[in-house]
């Protein structure tokens, strides 16, 4: 996934996931729960922005958090020690040739990482096999192609293509939250349920204002800016009125909505 992941791993794609991470909190976090004890692996941490919701919700749960890039480990660790988190062991592997025993976790959680992968299927199988018999995985993903806003224009609608477009000439997959369900099922696990996480943001929200539409979606549009123009998904100009165009959200007759997607299933 390291080569592949679309948004890049820049210092200001770093803060955003934190930000994203501390905004959606409750709306992502509040029902995670494990019971004391539980051994959890967290596959795909990243610099640990989804890592740290997980750790101060379950204090008394052993979690193992792993993810690909050396580099994203470091961050992650460095941000639990700075919060003084010490419930969380930080590992370098690779999710498709997991470093673990059959059976090994009571549960597994994956957040905002199989959009990013070629096959997400794969990845599942991967996870199910260190599953203990009985255990959850819990899977969160976004939905590209659920956005809508308000005030709405063609250049706004094309910078937001040239996100999803982005992503899909890297093999991997913008709308996969609705997808959760059959990927799940066709992954061999059991009891599956699938619940719609919606944000939905007006200027009455200005916290979702400023941690939503600014720091996550906004942020993440402009992270693709060099790759789209280099690949002639559009010009500069276009690009620069596009994103402009975006903020109107932000103003007071703004409006932004988007669908994540939460499945739990059990093997």
């Amino acid at each position: 996934m390291k080569d592949d992941y679309v948004h890049g791993y820049s210092k200001e794609e770093s803060d955003r996931l934190v930000d994203q991470a501390n905004t959606l909190a409750d709306l992502l976090h509040k029902d995670m729960e494990y019971p004391a004890g539980s051994k959890v692996l967290e596959a795909g941490c990243g610099v640990g922005a989804q890592t740290l919701m997980l750790a101060n919700n379950n204090p008394d749960a052993q979690i193992t958090s792993i993810d690909i890039s050396e580099e994203s480990i470091n961050q992650a660790k460095a941000l639990l020690e700075k919060e003084k988190i010490s419930n969380v062991k930080f590992q370098v592997a690779d999710l498709f040739n997991l470093p673990f025993q059959d059976e090994t976790f009571d549960h597994i959680f994956v957040c905002f990482v199989l959009e990013h992968l070629k096959d997400p299927i794969a990845a599942l199988e991967s996870l199910r096999r260190v599953i203990k018999k009985t255990g959850s995985i819990t899977v969160i993903e976004g939905d590209h192609g659920s956005c809508y806003f308000y005030p709405e224009t063609k250049k706004a609608i094309k910078t937001w293509e040239c996100l999803i477009e982005c992503q899909k000439r890297l093999n991997c997959n913008p709308m996969i939250g609705r997808e959760i369900y059959p990927l799940l099922k066709n992954s061999g696990f059991n009891n599956i349920q699938v619940s719609p996480k919606i944000v939905y943001v007006d200027s009455s929200k200005p916290n979702l204002v400023e941690g939503f539409n600014k720091k996550t979606i906004i942020a993440m549009v402009e992270g693709v800016k060099d790759q789209a123009i280099s690949l002639d998904m559009i010009d500069n100009e276009s690009w620069e009125k596009g994103i402009k165009d975006l903020y109107r959200t932000t103003k007071t007759d703004g409006v932004f909505f988007y669908n994540f997607f939460k499945g739990i299933g059990i093997k």
